[in-house]
């Protein structure tokens, strides 16, 4: 086998490290599970060190953990780094959906409208990597709009850590409907109520993970 050129080392590692983020912010990948490197060059079809450079970025976003011996795992949350990460949510979404309310123009909250309604068909066929991966996108459709590219990297960081634990809690929840914050936060977008949107969207990014560490 040939080793590979920088440029194909660099798009090797960058195809881990996303398939592998969207992986475990989706919550397709449990708390504490297990993983190694040789697994994921396999999976991903590169050599070890494409795999182990993805690796490495992740464990710096806090979204993996390795030991001495390059065993690699899903953190499992205790109950004060779940309300930390909760505590973050509501401080970094209410204020990217304070920002971005003078810019939900019609389209947008139509678009999100639409995005919900397939949460729903989700909840339905209890799908839980569905649910998660729609209701993010519920969320960074509206955080979109915000123009504050910083504070929703930071957001996006919380939801890596958050993915497997959000996936427990999803199973300990078993949702039958689409969240009932959401149709407080559009319609406190549609109204032009800012008061509303902040306390729809804490209400909503906090109650299930605090349910969780109760």
């Amino acid at each position: 086998m040939h080793s590979l050129r920088p440029l194909e080392t660099a798009s090797a590692h960058d195809r881990v490290y996303r398939g592998l983020r969207t992986r475990i912010m989706h919550g397709q990948i449990a708390p504490g599970q297990a993983l190694t490197l040789r697994g994921l060059g396999k999976e991903f079809g590169v050599s070890m060190t494409p795999a182990r450079e993805a690796a490495q970025r992740l464990v710096a976003e806090g979204a993996l953990q390795m030991s001495i011996s390059g065993r690699l795992s899903t953190p499992e949350l205790s109950n004060e780094r779940i309300e930390e990460l909760a505590a973050l949510r509501a401080l970094i979404e209410v204020e990217l959906a304070s920002r971005a309310l003078p810019r939900a123009h019609m389209q947008l909250i139509e678009r999100m409208q639409n995005i919900n309604n397939g949460i729903a068909d989700v909840v339905s066929n209890r799908d839980a990597v569905g649910y998660i991966r729609t209701n993010l996108e519920f969320h960074r459709t509206l955080y979109l709009r915000a123009q504050a590219p910083a504070m929703l990297a930071m957001c996006e960081t919380v939801w890596l850590q958050l993915g497997p634990t959000m996936r427990m809690l999803y199973g300990r929840l078993r949702r039958t409907e689409a969240p009932q914050y959401h149709r407080l936060i559009l319609a406190a977008l549609q109204s032009g109520d800012e008061p509303g949107l902040r306390l729809a969207v804490r209400s909503d990014v906090t109650q299930g993970l605090r349910m969780l560490a109760s």
